[in-house]
């Protein structure tokens, strides 16, 4: 699903590339969540990530995440497990997720807003590309929700 270019697809490419664990999921954002509250769970995300040598980024529009998040692997394992408790969102389905030796896509973002522009070419690939029931449940549902909204670029262009 990610070997395009840019998304090295041999994990041994560089052998001075860091270890890193890589998670990319999508979810439905709860009832209340609005461009505040995903604001300031970014700033909140910096400060941490910072902390925990975490990068990636995250795509919010109309009431859906998508989120590439890279680093240590004990770190984003952490960050997994309070993503899948965290109220503001639910219908979470990995994408993908896999540790491996490569350099980071997002190396200056501890984590980063983007558009929502190509959001459900993205997850009508992962739809096209899914095994697990529940995972074909969520993201019929999630695709069906973003039919029935238009779809503006609600992030900053980063």
């Amino acid at each position: 699903m990610f070997d395009e270019p840019g998304f090295p697809s041999d994990p041994d490419h560089d052998a001075a590339a860091p270890r890193l664990y890589t998670f990319v999921y999508c979810s439905r954002a709860a009832d209340g969540v609005d461009d505040a509250e995903v604001d300031r769970l970014i700033q909140s995300a910096q400060r941490h990530n910072r902390t925990c040598g975490i990068t990636g980024v995250l795509v919010f529009g109309s009431g859906v995440f998508f989120q590439w998040i890279e680093g240590p692997s004990a770190d984003v394992l952490r960050l997994m497990a309070s993503l899948h408790d965290d109220p503001r969102h639910y219908d979470i389905v990995s994408l993908d997720q896999r540790e491996e030796t490569r350099e980071r896509l997002y190396p200056n973002w501890q984590m980063e807003r983007v558009g929502a522009d190509d959001i459900r070419e993205v997850l009508q690939d992962a739809l096209e590309s899914a095994q697990d029931e529940n995972n074909i449940a969520a993201l019929r549902r999630i695709l069906d929700h973003l039919a029935s909204r238009s779809l503006g670029s609600l992030g900053r262009a980063n």
